[in-house]
């Protein structure tokens, strides 16, 4: 997560740390390997390279691709499931321990490796209007199971639509988590120079300054 932070702040210093907090990670159990006689650095390099080239046919074999990545990741999956010798649901490679958001996106590109997957991106919208319906109508009831179940239905294909178009979920909720404290530290400063204190304003008040912040938004 270090790491992905100081990407998403594109922070060079901060990326080549974090780049050297993972290589000891990498050190340090492969070490572990080594003294236990299991395996040592050397075959966890040798590790990665076989299982790169075997699932990229397209550079290092013969294999012609005519639709772009998308055919590449499809591929990359019915090899992964030729790798073991006895079968392996689809989704069983999908780690349990992920972040929901992070687990929803690669549940998604797994089941897409092997064609299920909308026609067009443009038909998602459809599903995510029937969602939402669904949430919105489940409210009414206000059973707290139904409404938790609708809007995780409702997260997860946002999620979808999200790599639909190409778009990195963590990392756009991020960068609105950021521009929400840049306007709310906005909101918080201002009052405070006008010798109040947020306990004091009405909602109207910090709204009207909330969308003078708006003014000042950065790109992220």
């Amino acid at each position: 997560y270090e790491l992905a932070d100081a990407i998403i702040m594109d922070d060079s210093d901060s990326i080549k740390k974090e780049l050297g907090d993972i290589m000891l990670h990498v050190a340090f159990y492969a070490k572990i390997g080594s003294e236990s006689g299991k395996f040592d650095i050397g075959d966890v390099l040798e590790g990665i390279n076989s299982k790169l080239i075997y699932r990229h046919p397209h550079v290092f074999g013969d294999v012609n691709v005519t639709r772009g990545a998308r055919e590449v990741e499809e591929n990359w999956e019915r090899l992964k499931m030729t790798e073991h010798s006895e079968y392996k649901p689809v989704l069983s490679g999908v780690p349990s321990s992920l972040p929901a958001t992070v687990k929803a996106n690669r549940i998604q590109e797994k089941v897409r490796g092997v064609g299920f997957d909308w026609n067009t991106r443009e038909e998602i919208w459809d599903k995510v209007t029937e969602e939402l319906g669904e949430l919105k109508q489940e409210v009414t009831s206000g059973k707290k199971v139904d409404i938790e179940a609708e809007l995780g239905d409702l997260f997860f294909t946002l999620i979808n639509a999200a790599r639909l178009y190409e778009i990195d979920p963590e990392a756009a909720l991020e960068k609105t988590n950021r521009k929400f404290i840049s306007r709310f530290n906005y909101l918080e400063q201002k009052t405070l120079a006008q010798g109040l204190s947020l306990h004091e304003m009405t909602l109207d008040e910090m709204n009207e300054i909330w969308e003078e912040a708006k003014q000042f938004d950065r790109p992220l």
